[in-house]
């Protein structure tokens, strides 16, 4: 019997975030530390009851109950998307690595009627066109906060979900499974991001799932550092601590020299991680305490297989790798047999193949040989789709994107129904997954998903190019890396500080935009049909015959910030670098 009275299998049956928030309530073991902060179960319920108040009191009549979070990794953040969970609200997650009339753009797109935000923030919004007044910009760490906060300090979960009102226009509402709670941005082709869905439902049956699979102990402690305005650190690491009753320990951002004195500090066992997270942690001095620790696992996408055996080898720690689309509509889990390299078999519920994207035909198994490298690329590597029933849930006013996931509006089209995740994918003959990339237009760098056109439409500005094209070429490690073809105008010629100068002056340029590589030539590739022939320029990346610049690899120098002229021996080393995390033949395809 847990502490308040809510047996393990009660909570395990909850429908609702909301009724897992309601669940803390009366629990007293420690919830939640941040820092020197440590909060118990009970105190983030009632936290969370407080702020759900608040809602009702200054959330407008008649508005969508929607409130932006533009926080670090601060014990606020859980608070608020417990508070909208209770209020029946949604939380829409701000990234705050966009920039200029692009972060004005999400904050507009989600209808958000309230903005949560703190000081080391407010610089991102200085000179935006918001469409929230200033009053419904709470700042956590202003005193002013507090003030607003202290009238409802004394409001119960109990008594917001039962249809409690805040003391002015009474906008929240009773939750149910179908309530909105996660408005989420991820890229697509389409340029600008969108704003995925997630219904109290969805997260909660999420919990669930992945603390069954853990087996997510009452004892255990979530370390979130990956950022939780993402999909990752919310679906994966949050929700399965708040269904299983453990605690939760916040990193404000992630760092990989605090990690280990993090995980000590707080008894931290099981963390989420995504892209090259895993490679910044390897990239540390070893020492010979490293596997002094309470680390149990960690869970994420995109480590590596090399990475990950030498996560384990280091750390004593089993890193397990998943695939779920942000949206929901597909998921890969890994079974004890998975082999090396690949990601994993079809979760349960999911009916997943690899199709060819323009007949919907399921494409011929993969071939390897012994080392596990594919031979039949070419005719194996598809498209995932899941052909049965998904959780997608759809995008936030955007209908076209919506229908284009699922290829409905319109009779007879191929595939229509399915939903398509934009990811390429290859099985083997035993049925495991193999993750071999992203389709032409999206790109996923240092786990952010941008999109091409985005980066195009800025890089266009710059004065001595008469064309632009973006696209990804494989990270040596995980993910992609940002790649950039410039033809030059007549009589212009690249120069290395000008670009970097151009680069810094785009306000709307994100912290991941900037190009790894920059390749000028004269003309951009075309196909017969005069489009920008990107398959073509993927093939070759950096190893192209004209003049290639780029921003030297490296944790501690991102991308943008110099470039230089890529040498004979520059290019060799990429390449040993490559075949040293067995990924050199995602440079062929």
């Amino acid at each position: 019997m847990a502490a308040n009275g809510t047996s393990g299998q009660e909570r395990s049956g909850a429908a609702t975030v909301a009724e897992l928030v309601r669940a803390q309530w009366g629990d007293h073991r420690v919830g939640a530390k941040y820092e020197d902060q440590v909060l118990t179960h009970h105190q983030l319920a009632g936290g969370a009851a407080a702020r759900a108040a608040l809602l009702g009191e200054l959330l407008p009549r008649g508005a969508e109950p929607h409130l932006g979070v533009l926080l670090g990794n601060v014990p606020e953040y859980p608070l608020w998307l417990s508070a909208a969970a209770l209020a029946g609200a949604a939380v829409a997650g701000i990234n705050p690595t966009r920039r200029g009339p692009e972060l004005a753009r999400d904050i507009s797109h989600t209808d958000c009627a309230l903005l949560i935000t703190e000081r080391a923030q407010l610089p991102l919004l200085a000179g935006l066109d918001l469409p929230i007044p200033p009053r419904r910009i709470l700042v956590v760490d202003d005193p002013a906060y507090r003030d607003l906060l202290g009238p409802y300090e004394g409001a119960t979960p109990d008594g917001i979900t039962a249809g409690g009102r805040g003391r002015g226009h009474g906008a929240t509402r009773t939750p149910n499974p179908a309530s909105r709670l996660l408005l989420y941005f991820t890229s697509g082709s389409t340029g600008a991001p969108k704003a995925a869905l997630c219904t109290q439902g969805r997260l909660a049956a999420a919990g669930h799932s992945l603390a069954r699979h853990f087996g997510v102990r009452r004892d255990d402690v979530h370390y979130l550092c990956m950022p939780m305005f993402h999909g990752n650190a919310v679906i994966a690491g949050w929700a399965p601590a708040l269904a299983g009753g453990a605690a939760v320990a916040l990193r404000r951002r992630f760092s990989a020299s605090a990690f280990l004195p993090d995980v000590r500090r707080y008894g931290a066992t099981y963390f989420t991680y995504v892209g090259r997270a895993v490679q910044y942690l390897l990239a540390t001095p070893p020492a010979p305490d490293d596997r002094d620790h309470t680390l149990r696992c960690g869970f994420g996408t995109e480590a590596g297989a090399v990475d990950a055996a030498r996560f384990a080898e280091r750390f004593g720690v089993r890193l397990t790798e998943g695939y779920g689309s942000s949206e929901g509509g597909a998921a890969i889990q890994r079974t004890p047999d998975t082999p090396p390299g690949a990601i994993g078999r079809a979760a349960p519920g999911n009916d997943l193949a690899v199709v060819d994207p323009e007949t919907g035909v399921e494409l011929p198994r993969a071939r390897l040989d012994p080392a596990g490298r594919l031979l039949n690329g070419g005719e194996a590597t598809g498209e995932l789709v899941n052909r049965g029933r998904s959780s997608f849930e759809g995008y936030w006013r955007n209908p076209e994107a919506t229908a284009a996931r699922t290829r409905g509006r319109g009779e007879g089209r191929v595939g229509a129904g399915w939903y398509w995740t934009g990811d390429l994918f290859f099985r083997d003959t035993e049925g495991f997954f193999h993750f071999a990339g992203r389709t032409d237009d999206r790109l996923r760098v240092d786990s952010e998903n941008l999109a091409a056109a985005m980066i195009e439409n800025i890089l266009a500005r710059y004065a001595p190019a008469a064309g632009v094209a973006v696209y990804a070429v494989p990270d040596p490690v995980a993910g992609d890396q940002v790649m950039a073809a410039l033809a030059l105008r007549d009589g212009a010629a690249f120069d290395p500080d000008g670009f970097v100068a151009f680069l810094a002056a785009q306000p709307d340029l994100g912290t991941k935009m900037a190009p790894r590589f920059v390749r000028t030539l004269d003309a951009l590739p075309v196909t017969a049909t005069h489009k920008v022939h990107r398959a073509a320029l993927r093939r070759t990346g950096f190893r192209c015959p004209e003049p290639v610049w780029w921003s030297p690899v490296a944790p501690t120098a991102p991308a943008g910030s110099t470039y230089r002229r890529v040498t004979a021996a520059d290019r060799a080393a990429l390449l040993a670098l490559y075949r040293d995390h067995d990924r050199a033949h995602l440079l062929d395809r």
